[in-house]
C-alpha cells in the first residue's frame, strides 16, 4: 500500500512540520525510493537481515494453544530476532539509507527500548554517533534496554516533559533534528511521523509478512490465513504483518490497541477507541485529542504501546474498514502472557502480548489459520511481570 504524491493514504498522512524541518524532510522525499530500489541496496539490506539479524524468523504452529481455542494459530517469531524484537529489520533499513545521505550522525525516539537498542545496534555496526531520546517514566521503567543502549555506545537522553513516555520522547528528537538538521538522519521507529516515514517504515517491515506468505504455504499449502493479528501502538509491527495481505480481502486484518486500565477510564492508550482526526508530530491520523486539538496524555503499562495515535495509514485501514480494531486491557494483556508462558514456553514482550489477548474476542472456527505477530521477546518486561506474580496475579 502506497501513498499518493503528498504522501496521504485517503485523508490521513502529509508532511506537516516546521520550516526549519523543510530541507530535511524534502532531502529525503525526493531520494528515499530511488536508493531504496536500487538492487546493491537491497543485496546488502537482504544479507544483513540473514546474516546479521537472523532472518527469516520462524513461523511456528503453536499447538497447546490452537486446542486451548480450538483453532489453528501460528506465531510469527520476530521476538528471536537480533534485540529482540522486529525493529531491527527497520533500523538495518535506514541506516543504509542514511549511510547512502552522507548522514553521521543517527538520532531515534524510543518507548520500550526495543527500538533504542536497535538503533544503537546498527549505528555501533557502521560506527555511526547515536543519540537516543526516552521519556524519563521509560527510563526507569525499562531499564535493561536503556543498560543495553549505553553498552552499545548510545547516549540515552531522558525527555522531562508531559507524561515522559513515548510522545514525548519524538517531540525532543524532533526538536533535536531542528537543532542538527545536516548531519543528522532521524531514525524514527514506526509507521509515523511526516511522510515519508510511514511509507519507507512499512516497506522495511513488510518482510515479515513476505516471510509469513511462504512460510505458510509450507504449513498449510496456502499462503492466505484467515486472520492475521498483531498489537498497534504507533504501529510497524502491525504493518509489517498485514502489508502483503492488505490487497487480500479473504484474509482479516486485526489490530489490537492497549486499553489500559479501560477504554472509558480516562488511563488507556486506545487511540481508535478513544480518537478523533488531527495531527501529531507531522501527520493527520487518529489520535486521543480534547476537544481544543490538545493531546490527551495516553497510558499503558506497556512502554511500546503508551503513544496518544497510530500510523496514517492504520487510520486509513480502519477508516475503510479494512482493518478491525480491538482493545486489551492492562490485566488481559498480563494474563495472555502467563497464558503463553504456560502452554508454549515463550515470554512475550507486554506489547505482543496486546494481540495474544484477543483470541478469546474473536469467533475462530475449527478450520481457521489465524497467524499472531509476536513482536518482541519479554526480557524487557520481566520486572513488571515478577511484580504481577508476586502479587498473586493482581493489579
Amino acid at each position: 500500500m502506497k501513498t499518493d504524491e503528498r504522501g496521504f493514504y485517503g485523508l490521513f498522512g502529509g508532511a506537516y512540520i516546521p520550516e526549519m524541518l523543510h530541507t530535511n524532510i524534502e532531502e529525503l522525499r525526493l531520494n528515499y525510493q530511488q536508493i531504496i530500489d536500487q538492487p546493491e541496496f537491497q543485496q546488502e539490506f537482504r544479507r544483513l537481515l540473514k546474516h546479521y539479524v537472523g532472518r527469516p524468523s520462524p513461523l511456528y504452529f503453536a499447538e497447546r494453544l490452537s486446542e486451548k481455542y480450538n483453532t489453528h494459530i501460528y506465531l510469527k517469531r520476530e521476538d528471536l530476532n537480533h534485540t529482540g524484537s522486529h525493529k531491527i529489520n527497520n533500523t538495518i533499513g535506514q541506516i543504509l539509507l542514511a549511510k547512502a545521505l552522507g548522514k553521521r550522525r543517527i538520532i531515534a525516539e524510543t518507548g520500550a527500548g526495543q527500538h533504542g537498542v536497535a538503533t544503537a545496534t546498527v549505528c555501533a555496526l557502521m560506527g555511526m554517533d547515536c543519540v537516543v531520546h526516552m521519556g524519563d517514566t521509560d527510563v526507569k521503567r525499562q531499564m535493561p534496554n536503556v543498560l543495553r543502549m549505553k553498552m552499545l555506545g548510545a547516549t540515552v537522553v531522558p525527555a522531562m516533559s508531559g507524561n515522559r513516555t513515548l510522545k514525548d520522547a519524538g517531540n525532543e528528537a524532533l526538536r533535536d533534528w531542528i537543532s542538527h538538521p545536516d548531519e543528522t538522519h532521524y531514525l524514527i521507529g514506526s509507521v509515523v511521523g511526516p511522510h515519508p516515514f510511514p511509507d519507507l517504515v512499512a516497506q522495511f517491515q513488510s518482510v515479515i509478512s513476505e516471510e509469513i506468505r511462504w512460510q505458510l504455504k509450507e504449513f498449510t499449502g496456502s499462503e492466505l490465513p484467515d486472520y492475521v493479528m498483531a498489537c498497534i501502538g504507533g504501529g510497524s509491527n502491525a504493518m509489517g504483518a498485514f502489508y502483503h495481505y492488505i490487497d487480500e480481502p479473504g484474509v482479516k486484518l486485526v489490530a489490537v490497541e492497549a486499553a489500559g486500565l479501560g477504554v472509558d477510564s480516562g488511563e488507556t492508550a486506545a487511540s481508535i477507541a478513544r480518537g478523533s482526526v488531527g495531527i501529531i508530530q507531522g501527520a493527520r491520523t487518529m489520535l486521543m485529542q480534547d476537544a481544543d486539538g490538545q493531546i490527551i496524555e495516553p497510558y499503558s503499562i506497556s512502554a511500546g504501546l503508551d503513544y496518544p495515535g497510530i500510523g496514517p495509514a492504520h487510520a486509513y485501514l480502519h477508516h475503510i474498514g479494512r482493518m478491525q480494531v480491538l482493545d486489551a486491557t492492562d490485566k488481559e494483556a498480563l494474563e495472555a502472557a502467563f497464558e503463553l508462558t504456560a502452554l508454549e514456553g515463550i515470554i512475550p514482550a507486554l506489547e505482543s502480548a496486546h494481540a495474544l489477548a484477543a483470541l478469546p474476542k474473536l469467533p475462530f472456527t475449527t478450520n481457521d489459520v489465524v497467524v499472531v505477530n509476536i513482536s518482541g521477546r519479554g526480557d524487557k518486561d520481566m520486572e513488571t511481570y515478577i511484580r504481577y506474580m508476586q502479587n498473586d496475579r493482581n493489579l
